[in-house]
């Protein structure tokens, strides 16, 4: 059982809960020079720089989360990928349908990682497994949950949650959230969540 499951961190999905079978699951990464690319879990474990971050989620609906999120630095997987220079931005699929567009500059901003763990266990299902991204810098509406696809585009898309009103860059807002670590409701200033 994963920390946030322990923690009790409460679990948001558009489109319900989705079942991946892990044996089965593919990345596909597409907008690349030398062509589209698929990756299994195993592939992506073995074939890139695995990492360790101690990065706070933060949710739109008011609350946060820090863990040890396990999986591949944003930056280290676009070195090993090499997308054109003429993308701006990251097209994100989940395996159901929702989608979100972010701007490479501010994925490259933080310590933003495609996780397939948190706390040296499995990604449960709820909270996005096998797969998913996480950008500590954004809302967590950008941090795309059963991820399967990665489109490398110079265009801005419009995801799911930005055509239902939510802002475009996804970013933290002032305000108040409710840390889930402590049990408590704490200011943020905006931005990345670092104060706690």
């Amino acid at each position: 059982m994963s920390v946030l499951k322990q923690m009790k961190t409460p679990v948001f999905a558009a489109e319900g809960v989705l079942h991946l079978d892990r044996d089965v699951f593919r990345l596909a990464v597409t907008g690349l020079p030398d062509g589209d690319r698929t990756f299994s879990l195993g592939e992506l474990k073995a074939n890139f720089p695995s990492s360790t971050a101690d990065i706070r989620l933060t949710s739109v609906s008011g609350w946060s989360v820090r863990a040890a999120w396990d999986g591949i630095l944003w930056r280290d997987f676009i070195a090993a990928v090499n997308p054109p220079r003429s993308a701006r931005y990251a097209f994100l699929t989940s395996a159901g349908d929702y989608t979100t567009c972010i701007l490479l500059s501010d994925l490259a901003a933080s310590q933003a990682m495609i996780a397939w763990g948190v706390g040296r266990e499995p990604l449960e299902d709820e909270y996005g497994g096998p797969l998913r991204l996480v950008v500590p810098n954004l809302w967590g509406y950008k941090s795309c949950k059963w991820l399967t696809r990665i489109v490398f585009t110079d265009k801005y898309i419009t995801g799911y949650w930005e055509l239902r009103g939510y802002t475009h860059r996804g970013d933290i807002e002032p305000g108040e959230s409710f840390d889930v670590n402590s049990q408590k409701y704490r200011p943020i200033r905006g931005g990345e969540v670092t104060e706690f």
